[in-house]
């Protein structure tokens, strides 16, 4: 049982091993907000976990309806916001997706233009 320095108490685990293997079968090892497939390599197999839909810090249960599968760059991005439903989050998080993409192919094409003309 983890431990919580801020008040010195032990705390429930978020999910335990058993409980987001079944979250993760349930949605076959898919990324509910990018679509990420879990079964097609090792790689991505290690980037996927469990998210609460609605943040534990948020009050959110830790019930099966709250809980998707989720890969951990999509579960950053969404990070403790509070949306109305799985969808609405995963519109979110698909446009901050863009919107990081599209920076740093801004930075990739500057840095890859500085070092032709050097």
């Amino acid at each position: 049982m983890p431990f919580n320095i801020m008040t010195l108490s032990r705390v429930d685990m978020p999910v335990s091993q058993a409980e987001g293997q079944k979250i993760l079968e349930r949605d076959q090892y898919c990324c509910r907000y990018c679509g990420l497939d879990g079964k097609a390599s090792f790689e991505n197999a290690l980037v996927m976990s469990v998210d609460f839909v609605v943040p534990r810090a948020h009050k959110g249960k830790k019930d099966p309806a709250n809980l998707v599968a989720c890969c951990r760059p999509c579960n950053t991005i969404k990070g403790t916001r509070v949306y109305k439903s799985v969808e609405d989050a995963k519109k979110f998080v698909m446009a901050q997706r863009e919107t990081l993409r599209r920076t740093w192919e801004g930075q990739h094409a500057r840095a890859s233009a500085k070092a032709a003309s050097a």
